[in-house]
């Protein structure tokens, strides 16, 4: 991978390197995704003069006027206050690349490529892929508690990888020091629900336990010894997301009131909330009756596809032939509820007993 186009008109004379993830992957041998650039040596005006859309907010971000990629000005950062948006920066043409990779979180995501394809690696990150290890970068690392959250999703992701001990030893001195609770829900969700989609969430678990972050980012949650392995069977099975916050939320004290504190869509609220119903049915043998009351309960009967995913996440605890289940769930959704109507004359003391009946009689023949 080259750091772009050799006669690209609107980068030409310009310090352009890729940086960050797509370096990484390509290093690991996976597929690489948006590229991440930085330019060297270029003001706000020279980028706008060359076709560069700016989009920046806290600091100038650059969209190129035809890839419509994301550019941005090496830059240096600064604490001047409290939680991840503390922070001053500084953008002037005089911030060299080796600033701008040393205010990075992790040695692996402080990796360069030059337009000749050079790598640069001043903080040891090749190594550190080569030993499969997450270190942070330095001292800085202490002053954005989102980074915590950030070691804690990468962990998940790179599940061959282990966390260096003084990586593990700072995050605990952040947590320590108050840093963690200034995080705010949106950005919590955002890298939990990031976590929780990668192929191993139970090393997501294991960080932020290890850290001594999970009570703070999740408070209340309470894990089971066999959350994690739970999780990570999710994630092997495919489950979406809504189907692995509920196998998550499993033992929290209040579901509902955790996933009002991190703004979660009311999909995974949803299935968190009615997980537990469905585990309960599942123990205790429902019979035809019992199972129509809970696919009512559930509202299964519009809402097949979200039902079918709670018995999926359901049979990641406990065997659920999901299989039958859909059989059944068909069944009586196919039942005419306007004929029945019909045929009781519009009487809804009728019609409610008369359609219960039939939808009864489904299941029987759905077995």
């Amino acid at each position: 991978m080259s750091a772009g186009p050799a006669h690209d008109p609107a980068t030409a004379g310009l310090a352009v390197y890729v940086v960050g993830g797509a370096v990484r992957d390509e290093l690991l041998g996976q597929p690489a995704g948006d590229r991440d650039w930085v330019v060297v040596g270029a003001t706000p005006e020279q980028m706008a003069k060359r076709g560069f859309l700016p989009v920046g907010g806290d600091f100038p971000v650059f969209l190129h006027p035809v890839t419509r990629e994301e550019y941005a000005l090496a830059r240096t950062e600064r604490k001047s206050g409290w939680g991840y948006k503390g922070f001053t920066f500084y953008t002037g043409s005089d911030v060299t690349l080796e600033a701008d990779l040393r205010r990075r979180d992790l040695t692996v995501n402080a990796i360069a490529r030059a337009a000749d394809g050079g790598l640069i690696d001043p903080l040891g990150g090749a190594a550190d892929l080569r030993a499969r290890v997450l270190r942070h970068v330095g001292p800085a690392f202490e002053e954005d508690p989102v980074r915590i959250l950030r070691l804690a999703r990468f962990a998940a992701r790179f599940a061959d990888f282990t966390v260096a001990p003084e990586t593990l030893a700072l995050c605990r001195r952040m947590v320590a020091a108050g840093e963690a609770d200034a995080l705010v829900p949106e950005r919590v969700w955002k890298e939990i629900s990031r976590g929780l989609m990668n192929d191993a969430p139970s090393r997501m678990l294991d960080v932020l336990r290890d850290s001594d972050a999970l009570p703070r980012v999740l408070p209340g949650l309470g894990l089971a010894k066999d959350t994690g392995a739970e999780l990570d069977r999710a994630a092997a099975a495919g489950l979406p997301l809504p189907g692995r916050w509920a196998l998550l939320c499993r033992h929290a004290a209040d579901a509902a009131a955790l996933g009002a504190r991190l703004r979660v869509p009311a999909a995974c609220t949803d299935e968190a909330r009615l997980l537990p119903v469905v585990l309960a049915e599942l123990d205790a043998g429902a019979d035809d009756a019992a199972a129509l009351d809970l696919m009512e309960r559930c509202d299964a009967l519009r809402k097949p596809e979200r039902y079918l995913d709670l018995l999926r996440a359901a049979a990641i605890v406990r065997p659920v032939d999901v299989d039958a289940w859909s059989a059944r769930v068909a069944r009586v959704r196919a039942i005419d509820a306007g004929a029945i109507a019909r045929a009781e004359g519009g009487d809804p003391a009728k019609i409610k007993p008369a359609l219960r009946a039939a939808r009864l009689r489904a299941l029987r023949e759905a077995g």
